[in-house]
C-alpha cells in the first residue's frame, strides 16, 4: 500500500511539471478522440483550461472470476464495461460502492453472453445510470431476459453505438471499433472501445474473435494502445497475430476465473503476449488489477506477475462430446451458446453417447439440438 502512494504522489509531481513546463503537452496527443471530449465538457460548465489540469483516468479490471467487468473513472464520472455473471452482480455493486461509485455515466455490455451481463441486472436496478450502450446482439436468454426486465423496471432507453462514434468521459474519451458489421456469433458481435486519456491508450475487445478482429483493422481506426484487455478471457479464437501487431500494447490484462473449465488463458495467446515482451497482468491470480494514467504515465496496484502458465481445461473440454447442466438435466453440444450461461458448479463435460444420457435422464437442448 506504501508503495502504491508513493507511486501515485511521484506521478502526481510529474504531472505537475509537465503542466508548468509544456503547457497542454499532458492532453495534446490523439487530439481526434479528444476533441469532442473537450467540447463536452466546456458545455457540461467546464472551462478549455479546467479540462488541461492534471487529474487520472483509473481503470479497475475487477475480479468477477471467469468473466468481465471493467470500471472507469474519470474526474469524478463513471463507466462501467460488462458486468461478470448472474452470481456477481451484487459483488460489482459492492466494488463500486466502495470506490465511491454511486451512479454510471456509461453501462457498456459488450456482448449478450451471460459472463458478461450477468450481474449487469443488478447494476441496473441499484444505480442511476445516464447512457447504456450494447451490441446489437439479442441472445434467447433468461440472464437477457432479466436484464431486459431490469432496463424496463428502471425506464432506461439502451443503444446500440456506430463504429467511430466517440464519447466524453470527463477529460478522457472513448471510441467505437466494433462491431463493424451483422455477426451471427454474438462473441464476434462485441462492442470494441478504445479509451484514450492524453498520451495514453487502454484496449478492450470484448470476446471479439479473429474475424471481428480481422474487420476491426480494416475500419481505419487504428487500435494501437498502451494496455490491452486481452480478448475472450485469452482464447486462441481471439487474440490474433494481426491485431497484436497493431496495438503494439505495453501492457495486457487478462480476466479470467482460477481453474476454469475452458482453460483460459489459452497457451497460444500467452506465448504471443511473452515473445512481444510484454507486462502482464491476470485476474486468476493476482485479483482485482488496478492501472491508473496522468495522460503520459501509467502506475499500477500491483506488479506484473511472472507467470505464463496456460489453463489447463482446455482437453478436457474439446474431447467431450457433449456438456451436461447437472442443474436443468440438459445436454449440449460443446460449442452451444447455453454453455457459457452455465455456471462452473452446474457444468460437466461428458463422453458419453446420447442415449446414454437420455437414459440418466438428461433432456437435449432445443436450441443446439444434439
Amino acid at each position: 500500500m506504501r508503495n502504491w502512494k508513493i507511486g501515485r504522489l511521484a506521478v502526481l509531481l510529474l504531472s505537475l511539471f509537465f503542466l508548468t513546463a509544456c503547457g497542454s503537452t499532458l492532453v495534446s496527443g490523439h487530439a481526434d478522440s479528444l476533441e469532442e471530449a473537450t467540447a463536452s465538457f466546456k458545455m457540461s460548465g467546464g472551462s478549455q483550461e479546467e479540462a488541461k489540469l492534471p487529474s487520472y483516468l483509473t481503470v479497475h479490471f475487477i475480479d468477477v472470476g471467469q468473466g468481465d467487468a471493467a470500471l472507469l473513472t474519470c474526474d469524478g464520472e463513471a463507466m462501467l464495461i460488462d458486468a461478470g455473471d448472474n452470481t456477481k452482480g451484487t459483488a460489482v455493486q459492492l466494488y463500486l460502492s466502495k470506490q465511491g461509485v454511486t451512479s454510471l455515466k456509461y453501462l457498456v455490455l459488450t456482448h449478450p453472453d451471460a459472463d458478461h451481463i450477468g450481474g449487469a441486472d443488478v447494476i441496473v436496478s441499484k444505480l442511476d445510470i445516464e447512457n447504456v450502450l450494447m451490441s446489437p446482439y439479442r441472445k434467447d436468454s433468461r440472464t437477457y431476459e432479466e436484464l431486459e426486465q431490469a432496463l424496463d423496471y428502471r425506464g432506461y432507453q439502451w443503444s446500440v453505438p456506430n463504429v467511430g462514434d466517440t464519447y466524453a468521459l470527463g477529460t478522457a474519451a472513448f471510441q467505437i471499433l466494433g462491431p463493424n458489421k451483422a455477426y451471427s456469433d454474438p462473441n464476434n458481435a462485441s462492442l470494441g472501445l478504445l479509451v484514450t486519456y492524453g498520451r495514453t491508450k487502454f484496449l478492450f475487445t470484448g470476446d471479439a474473435e479473429e474475424e471481428a478482429e480481422a474487420d476491426m483493422l480494416d475500419n481505419g481506426i487504428s487500435p494501437a494502445c498502451d494496455v490491452y484487455k486481452a480478448g475472450h478471457h485469452g482464447s486462441r479464437t481471439s487474440n490474433s497475430k494481426a491485431l497484436l501487431e497493431a496495438a503494439r500494447p505495453t501492457y495486457v490484462v487478462v480476466s479470467c476465473g482460477e481453474d476454469n473449465s475452458y482453460g483460459h488463458p489459452h497457451a497460444e495467446p500467452m506465448n504471443s503476449f511473452r515473445s512481444m515482451g510484454v507486462k502482464l497482468f491476470r485476474t486468476d491470480e493476482q485479483g482485482t488489477v488496478v492501472a491508473e494514467s496522468n495522460g503520459t504515465d501509467i502506475i499500477w496496484n500491483c506488479a506484473p506477475t511472472e507467470s505464463w502458465k496456460a489453463g489447463e481445461g482446455t482437453a478436457a473440454s474439446e474431447a467431450a462430446a457433449y456438456v451436461c447442466n447437472t442443474n436443468t438435466g440438459k445436454f449440449h453440444y460443446p460449442d452451444c451458446g447455453s454453455v457459457e450461461e452455465m455456471g462452473e458448479s452446474n457444468k460437466k463435460a461428458v463422453n458419453a453417447a446420447r442415449e446414454e444420457l437420455i437414459s440418466q435422464g438428461y433432456v437435449p437442448c432445443k436450441i443446439c439440438s444434439p
